[in-house]
């Protein structure tokens, strides 16, 4: 077995890798002179998600996922303009379809994949004879009714909604080889190197270019256009991917000046291509893979390393204990009641995903992870119907009111509804779940599989050699500590797995014979002839882990799982249960709050922080495995440790407020109570960020 660290992938495996012959899907490996990259993902449908991970994926097809034409159909519906209709023409219709379709393939459901494909034959089949993509702004004259309340019908020829419609092309191509797709993308990428000069991505005077988002968002169309070259080597397409990159962001050079993510402010400040603002909390989650997409082109080190000076500058300025960062919607500090935007979880994991891809550093997929099984499940009801706008770290009541963030959208951020807060999220969260499980494994440039995050699946595809393979991985990861990996059609290959950076002690086995020691934050890679039921099991022991935030707070962590008190909730409607302006064909837009029915307001002790494998029990669940994990309900694994009410916490502005910083004093009559902390993913309501005591020379009662 071998183990290499972080980055010795991207660097040690950087020879000549065999060129993409035109008219075969990925695995996709760059054609010189693209720097060549140690991981690639496969076709779509390779993949099939198993356990937890698949309930997860056909809660979402009887949810909003499935069913968003109808039951947001002034904007989904028939009269979209990706559909050819007079309605919505930027980017919540794509959005959408960016999560159905890879969600209806995962499934294998025909009817997703018809309510999917609709959008992409439209889209192939009305492409203008100049290259031009998707549809156009109608001018009043044109109109015979009025547009659909709520649709954007501006900016129609805007650069950015296109971007997302590109990465379905991709997609579908990946999945079904097309032949439209060639010619179309072709045709567009060749309009696009035409127009850009005049009519560049960002050109707020300019009706032909683009707005604020598109050189913000720049990345993505860069990626699809490096996927293209792979796919057909057509020189041309090197040009226009240069075009692209002096037109978006200069995001490397950002981060290494270090100035931009120090700035926090409630609106969009200065222009396009100017850091003279601060970031949208989504715009930043989307950038964050520009660097390493730019890598592919010039293979410069100094975009790693801005990437990951940026991450240290997050982390500092406006970090949160879940892996993002406090934006709501702009940048808003490291307070724990500052708010998280859902689509900056989906997007951010999709960059992660790119980003694990091209660079191999083991620290993106514990990041993809961290937000994934934190932030991810409880920004979304149970029955994936209603969803959350803002999060926060600290949450303790979800209501109608005024929680102190940037963009107050009427007081509705926070509560639970198809539409609260706005309605981007209601479109973009449902590439989440989907992409995850399609990055689960990924080919290697060295002819093998990878699997670099974890969750219950199988994966049969055709790797180096034209070897058919086929692997099975049973779990409960990330609530349980072993993943078993079962071969089932002999063939020879490496397998590569990620040992995460928070793993200073794992263990793997082949056949139960354990293999040399693997570090933290490694790629094991086992070379062998493999035999049909061959087994591969991984041990990863969770050990409680600390971390400091906002005033002192203590963040409790176990493996990629961040813990938070468990509060039990009271849920309530906010009358009326829909709004008069709702279509009658719509579905449920009701609102719901949801209120503590227990307390909250507790201190750590600092006995117990000091001593985290004593202060702290592990509590597993008897029906793990057996019920759904991400609800109160069904939570695995839980620690228990002891705590201090602090009667003075209290919650103004309709949240719980900044904790009091730390050490805190000791309370009159203070009592420990022994409290349940639980996967941060399972909870509505919670605390996360903990105010401790240093409880030395106190008298505590019950303790």
């Amino acid at each position: 077995m071998k183990i290499f660290s972080l980055m010795a992938i991207a660097l040690g495996l950087a020879g000549a890798l065999p060129a993409a012959e035109s008219g075969k899907s990925s695995p996709s490996f760059n054609r010189a002179p693209l720097q060549p990259k140690p991981y690639a993902e496969l076709p779509l449908g390779a993949i099939q998600p198993e356990g937890w991970l698949r309930e997860e994926l056909q809660r979402m097809a009887s949810g909003m996922t499935g069913h968003l034409d109808e039951w947001y159909p002034e904007v989904c519906g028939a009269r979209n303009a990706w559909l050819g209709g007079d309605g919505d023409t930027w980017e919540r219709g794509p959005y959408w379809i960016d999560g159905l379709y890879p969600l209806a393939r995962l499934l294998d459901d025909p009817k997703l994949q018809a309510k999917a494909q609709q959008w992409v034959d439209w889209t192939l089949t009305h492409q203008r004879a100049d290259g031009y993509l998707g549809p156009v702004e109608l001018k009043p004259e044109e109109r015979t009714r009025p547009a659909p309340r709520g649709a954007q019908i501006k900016n129609a020829g805007d650069w950015w909604p296109r971007m997302v419609m590109l990465k379905i092309l991709q997609q579908h191509y990946d999945a079904t080889h097309d032949p439209r797709v060639v010619p179309v993308l072709d045709n567009y990428f060749r309009y696009q190197l035409k127009t850009l000069p005049t009519a560049p991505l960002y050109a707020p005077d300019n009706p032909q270019g683009g707005t604020y988002w598109a050189a913000q968002r720049g990345a993505d169309n860069l990626m699809v256009v490096l996927w293209f070259y792979n796919l057909t080597g057509e020189k041309y397409l090197l040009d226009l991917a240069d075009l692209l990159q002096q037109q978006t962001i200069p995001l490397t050079t950002w981060f290494e000046n270090g100035q931009v993510l120090k700035l926090q402010g409630a609106k969009k400040i200065g222009t396009g291509n100017t850091e003279d603002g601060p970031f949208h909390g989504v715009n930043l989650a989307q950038a964050m893979k520009t660097p390493l997409i730019e890598y592919q082109r010039d293979g410069s080190p100094r975009h790693l390393a801005a990437t990951r000076k940026g991450f240290a500058a997050i982390r500092t300025y406006d970090g949160q204990p879940y892996g993002l960062y406090g934006a709501d919607e702009h940048m808003h500090g490291t307070g724990l009641d500052r708010g998280s935007e859902l689509c900056t979880a989906v997007e951010m994991m999709f960059s992660l995903e790119k980003m694990l891809e091209i660079s191999g550093a083991t620290e993106f997929a514990d990041r993809l992870e961290q937000i994934a099984f934190n932030v991810l499940p409880t920004q979304v009801s149970d029955d994936q119907c209603t969803r959350q706008y803002f999060s926060q770290a600290n949450q303790v009541v979800c209501s109608v009111g005024d929680s102190g963030f940037f963009n107050a959208y009427a007081g509705k951020s926070q509560v639970y509804g198809l539409l609260s807060g706005y309605p981007c999220c209601t479109c973009n969260l449902h590439q989440g779940w989907p992409k995850f499980a399609q990055h689960l494994w990924l080919a290697s440039a060295d002819g093998g599989l990878a699997a670099l995050a974890y969750a219950p699946s199988r994966v049969t595809t055709t790797i180096g050699g034209g070897q058919t393979v086929s692997l099975r991985e049973e779990t409960l990861y990330p609530f349980d500590e072993t993943v078993r990996f079962t071969i089932e059609s002999p063939a020879e290959f490496p397998l590569h797995l990620r040992i995460p950076g928070w793993c200073a002690a794992a263990t793997l086995k082949v056949n139960g014979e354990l293999q040399p020691p693997a570090k933290a934050g490694s790629i094991a890679i086992v070379q062998r002839r493999w035999k049909r039921g061959d087994v591969v099991e991984l041990s990863l022991p969770m050990t409680i882990r600390k971390s400091e935030w906002d005033q002192r707070s203590v963040a409790i962590e176990r493996g990629p799982l961040l813990f938070a008190l468990r509060v039990e909730e009271t849920w309530s409607v906010v009358p009326p249960a829909a709004p008069a302006t709702a279509p009658a064909e719509a579905g449920d837009r009701t609102l719901r709050e949801c209120r503590p029915a227990t307390p909250w307001n507790y201190a750590l002790l600092e006995s117990k922080l000091q001593n985290l494998a004593q202060g702290f029990a592990v509590v597993r669940s008897a029906a793990a495995g057996k019920t759904y994990p991400w609800n109160l309900a069904g939570a695995p694994v839980e620690l228990r440790t002891a705590a201090v009410r602090l009667p003075e916490w209290t919650t103004p502005k309709n949240h719980a407020g900044c904790p009091p910083p730390s050490p805190v004093a000791m309370p009159a009559n203070a009592a420990a109570e022994t409290i349940r902390l639980i996967p941060y993913g399972c909870t509505t309501l919670r605390i996360s960020g903990f105010p401790w005591i240093n409880e030395a020379g106190s008298l505590l009662k019950n303790e």
